[in-house]
């Protein structure tokens, strides 16, 4: 009794908490609800993938988690900080309408120059991460390349789902006042809105809508993934990819998730690509349903018929069992056997279509 007593009080003190912290964002209404279930991806209250997709192959989420928590391998932090070259808002904003430049930040975070404009990725500028900061990973360096607060204007930011990698709050509340506009997956909105974000510049997308902004074209496209923020919202939000589009040049971003049949579909519609961000990074084979393994990840450039594969996901937080190297070693090793071409640059270093690619095996 003493013991159920316990998990009975912890379970309200979260139940309590979730709904105090804003870091949990909003919640839709029951006409926003009503949208979603016109979607053609949303089922009994949530969102649903293409193909039928599970948290963990075995089925045996416990055994999941456990192994998660108390099986880490040595070498899943790097030794001491990661090679980075600071950035500043000057050096971003040199540029002229052709420059087609992509700037990781680590993680997935990445700032995409494209058509004159300034695209950020999955903004996850924080050090620290989530609303409980001892349960969660820590970034492996103590600051980033360039920070919220020193970002150029931004046109627009594309999310590609709600965790906590992806979608910080900290950053958005810091960022809020310089971005144009923000696209975001159905379900994000209020989120957004809740942290402060004006409705009027929030666009949410179904898997297949397009929105143009001043001869760019920005496409969400499907992932194979899940959603939540907290303990009763799993599955509450879309998530999603990215295909961005100039006259001359198209890129895409994979957001998170595991390999399936919608990279060939993506290709074959909007390839081929000059340049594709893929997730690489914080996976397992007993949840490779919804992260890819670095094999998985070359396959997907090859089915998205990519010129260029630049590895992301990887380099800041260790959210997995594995080296915090593993992926990168494993991705540049199949990228060679399949005849991929593949850039990895340092945190910070541009990525310039055009120019000599960062290729250094900066890592080992």
């Amino acid at each position: 009794m003493a013991s159920g007593s316990i998990i009975g009080v912890l379970l309200i003190a979260a139940v309590a908490f979730t709904g105090l912290s804003p870091q949990f964002g909003g919640k839709p209404s029951k006409a926003e609800q009503a949208v979603y279930a016109k979607s053609g991806h949303y089922r009994d209250g949530e969102f649903v993938n293409l193909v039928p997709t599970s948290l963990s192959t075995d089925g045996n989420f416990f055994s999941m988690m456990w192994k998660f928590l108390f099986r880490k391998d040595p070498d899943a932090k790097p030794a001491g900080p990661l090679p980075m070259l600071p950035l500043d808002s000057l050096s971003i904003t040199r540029k002229t309408p052709e420059t087609v430049r992509v700037t990781w930040f680590g993680h997935s975070a990445s700032l995409v120059e494209l058509a004159g404009k300034n695209i950020l990725l999955d903004p996850m500028l924080s050090i620290e991460m989530g609303p409980v900061k001892w349960a969660t990973p820590n970034r492996y360096n103590p600051s980033l390349p360039i920070g919220p607060d020193q970002l150029p204007p931004i046109d627009a930011v594309l999310i590609s789902h709600d965790h906590y990698d992806h979608l910080d709050y900290a950053t958005i509340r810091r960022i809020k006042d310089k971005v144009a506009r923000f696209y975001v997956p159905l379900g994000i909105g209020p989120h957004l809105r809740a942290w402060g974000v004006a409705p009027e510049r929030i666009t949410e997308m179904n898997w297949g809508n397009e929105a143009t902004v001043d001869g760019l074209t920005l496409i969400c496209t499907p992932s194979r993934h899940f959603s939540g923020r907290g303990l009763t919202n799993r599955n509450s939000t879309l998530w999603s990819s990215w295909v961005m589009k100039s006259a001359t040049k198209r890129l895409f971003y994979s957001g998170d998730g595991g390999y399936g049949p919608h990279f060939s579909t993506i290709g074959a519609t909007y390839g081929p690509f000059d340049l594709t961000l893929m997730e690489c990074g914080q996976y397992d084979q007993q949840w490779s349903q919804i992260h890819m393994l670095p094999e998985q990840s070359v396959q997907a450039a090859r089915d998205l018929r990519s010129q260029m594969m630049l590895p992301v996901h990887w380099g800041a937080y260790t959210e997995a069992n594995h080296a915090w190297n593993d992926p990168i070693n494993r991705a540049t090793a199949e990228a060679a056997r399949l005849q991929q071409p593949i850039t990895t640059p340092r945190l910070g270093e541009p990525v310039t279509l055009g120019a000599e690619l960062p290729s250094a095996r900066w890592w080992e």
